[in-house]
Order: C-alpha cells, then structure tokens, then sequence
C-alpha cells in the first residue's frame, strides 16, 4: 500500500500542496500538471526523499517516518530526468550498483541484469559503455534497469522523458508501458505531457496549485472535466486549428 492522508508541504513560508489525500494500488498513476503543481513534490513525499509537515504518508503497513525511510527505500526504485547515472562508471556497473551495495549474491545480480537488459533491450556492447557514450534513450533504459535491479514494489518516475527528442520518446514509450505491464507493481509517473499520461496512465491525476483538480481515467478530464481549469488544461495541450483567433478586420 501507498497513499497520502491530509499531506500538506511547506517551503519558506508557501504551502506548495494542500491537504493532497490519494492511494495508489498496483499499476501506473500518472500524476500531471504545469510547472509548480506540486507534482514533483509529491513525489519526493512518495520517495521518502522529503517528510509531510502535516497529514502523513502511508507505506506498506506503516507511516513513512525517520525511522523507518532507509528500510522504505530499499522498497522502491526511482528514475529522475536523464537518467541520474553516474559519469564514470559504465552502464553495468551503474545498473549493479546498489546490488552490489547491499551485498547480494553476484550470480543473482548478474542473472538479474541479463533478464531486464533483455525487456529494455540492451544490449552487453552498450552496457559496457560509459553514460556519455549513450544516447539520452538508452541512459533512460539504463536508469530503468538501475531502478529495478532490486525487484522494487514500487517504480516512481519523475519526468524520465521530458529530456528526450520526440522520436526517441516515441520509441522508448512501448517499452516502458512493456515493462510496467509486466511488473504489475505500483507505479507512479510524473509528467507535464497530457498524450504521455494518456498512453500510460490506468489512473490520471491532474495536479493544480498544489491540489488535485480531477483524478480518473484520462476520458473523464477529456468528457466530463471536474472544472474550468481541467477543461482549459486538456484544450490548451490538445491545440485545433478553430482554436485560432479570427484575422482582424
């Protein structure tokens, strides 16, 4: 289990969520929202990465507290923008990193590495390279694998495409969703993307001044937004032709 309960976050006096109640049950949440939601940090909430300054965050059978944040995070696997990996070691040593860290067995954690290279299609030539011979899709895959290396319950990501090109999006897209499918664990996705949530998410959760504005499926914001800045979000990245203003006359 997972879920914020009354979480508010304050910084240098400015609440940036407000009261945020929200569960999240196997398979992918994405949250979404313009810049300075409160999407990101609500995810740092979820990592364990900040702690609430009202409400709390709940994690399997307890709430997430000093005491137990190192236990909660050898729980999850976590993917920032561009990867996160670490310039001078290789792919494979960045992806067998916190195995190693934790001292398991080097037969699982090579085994291990050979099962998600083959999801993520990377290849041993690739995974011997350093991150600056990557391209940005591939540090993503890597990042991917580093995240999941430990078999985490839950899979947080913050925006793992916003740096890449459109067609390596494109491409890449088909095999993240592969890959969640077969997880089957929880899985929350940030993005400030409306077609990536779309493609993504089995639940939307649209953020806005550090609140939920509509949480469901992405054709309840599409048929029946909860609001006028649901209706104004969906529109303004989702742009018609008629949408145009008239030439002046």
């Amino acid at each position: 289990m997972l879920a914020l309960e009354g979480v508010r976050k304050t910084y240098r006096g400015s609440e940036v969520l407000h009261g945020i109640d929200l569960r999240f049950d196997p398979g992918t949440t994405v949250v979404i929202g313009s810049s300075g939601s409160g999407k990101s940090t609500l995810l740092r909430l979820l990592a364990g990465l900040e702690l609430a300054d009202a409400g709390r965050v709940v994690a399997g059978a307890g709430v997430l507290g000093p005491e137990n944040l190192i236990a909660h995070r050898r729980r999850l696997g976590y993917v920032i923008q561009e990867g996160g990996l670490f310039p001078h070691l290789t792919a494979r040593q960045n992806a067998m990193l916190m195995a190693r860290y934790l001292g398991r067995n080097v037969g699982w954690t090579r085994r291990r590495l050979e099962t998600l290279a083959g999801m993520t299609h990377l290849s041993a030539a690739l995974l011997d390279r350093y991150p600056a011979e990557l391209s940005g899709g591939e540090r993503q895959r890597v990042a991917l694998v580093r995240a999941l290396m430990l078999e985490p319950e839950i899979l947080l990501l913050d925006e793992p495409l916003g740096a890449l090109d459109p067609l390596v999006r494109f491409e890449l897209m088909p095999e993240l969703a592969a890959v969640f499918e077969t997880l089957g664990n929880i899985v929350v996705f940030v993005t400030h993307d409306l077609g990536e949530a779309a493609y993504f998410a089995d639940r939307l959760v649209l953020m806005h001044d550090g609140a939920v504005a509509q949480s469901g499926a992405f054709e309840d914001l599409l048929e029946r937004p909860a609001s006028d800045f649901v209706s104004r979000f969906v529109r303004a990245q989702r742009p018609r032709r008629e949408d145009r203003p008239a030439p002046a006359a």
